[in-house]
């Protein structure tokens, strides 16, 4: 089944029907996007939410990049997400920096830090600094109590972890009070291609409805450009064009959104094909 947009006539070629599983409006239960800005200037964001904010849902405010601007632009641009309905978060290894660095004492700063500054979500992840499933939940609980939603990741940058391990961790993650679980790329991928096994594991384990599926970057040895493309597509081929895709580049956003919906470059027959 196919979707006339509304009011097609303030759009350009309306008479394109979009796929009526691809969600539409804003704010979305599923199909979300989360884009990773690494240290995106104000007016990139200005830019790029005017053109297509209703694309995008979360913003990543990656790795510890928060402890590197001045206060007033952060604010202002954290703000500038907000305004436009998407949800920023601190990337979860600013939150392992702290506590390997200095210890399980200053994560109530931390997250307090987080508040003041004015997040309202933050990711607990341990892709460098291992947790204990107690430290999981004992941390998510605290993010909770400092008035923080979270956000779970599982999955290591180094080490491979089977199906099992990746369901144990993200339950833990909603036990504590995780609103939604990121899956580490690094995981998924072996040589440049998809880890069926893993992944039909995690699917039969979890409400993927709650569950972001991360693309690979370059951080991953390895990764090509072609590599991530190639992980977008089979995604959207495995579980539809309502698939939660992060990591998303900001120059991507338009590029994915059209692959989602059957207008990218492989044409319409991956949205369609489990639509």
């Amino acid at each position: 089944m196919r979707r006339k947009e509304s009011g097609s006539k303030k759009v350009p070629f309306g008479f394109v029907e979009l796929p009526a599983a691809r969600s539409q409006k804003k704010p979305r239960t599923t199909g979300l996007t989360m884009v990773a800005d690494f240290g995106l200037p104000y007016m990139q964001v200005a830019d790029l939410v005017t053109m297509a904010d209703r694309y995008i849902d979360l913003a990543k405010i990656a790795v510890g990049t928060s402890r590197l601007y001045d206060l007033a632009y952060l604010r202002k641009k954290l703000a500038l997400y907000r305004k436009h309905r998407i949800r920023p978060f601190i990337g979860g290894q600013f939150q392992e920096y702290v506590f390997a660095t200095y210890g399980e004492k200053m994560l109530r700063p931390f997250l307090l830090e987080a508040k003041r500054v004015g997040f309202d979500v933050v990711e607990v992840s341990d892709n460098c600094v291992e947790l204990t499933p107690r430290q999981r939940k004992a941390q998510i609980r605290l993010a909770v109590d400092c008035g923080l939603a979270v956000f779970g990741e599982v999955g290591s940058k180094d080490m491979k972890n089977d199906s099992g391990l990746l369901v144990s961790q993200a339950e833990d993650c909603f036990a504590a009070g995780a609103e939604l679980v990121l899956v580490e790329a690094a995981e998924l991928i072996a040589n440049g291609k998809p880890k069926m096994k893993l992944i039909n594991g995690l699917r039969k384990g979890l409400d993927m409805s709650r569950v972001l599926i991360e693309l690979p970057g370059p951080w991953i040895a390895g990764i090509t450009l072609s590599v991530v493309e190639d992980m977008k597509k089979f995604l959207v081929h495995e579980f539809g064009p309502d698939v939660n895709i992060a990591n998303v580049m900001p120059a991507d956003i338009l590029e994915t959104e059209a692959l989602r919906v059957g207008l990218g470059v492989v044409g319409p027959q991956v949205a369609r094909a489990r639509s």
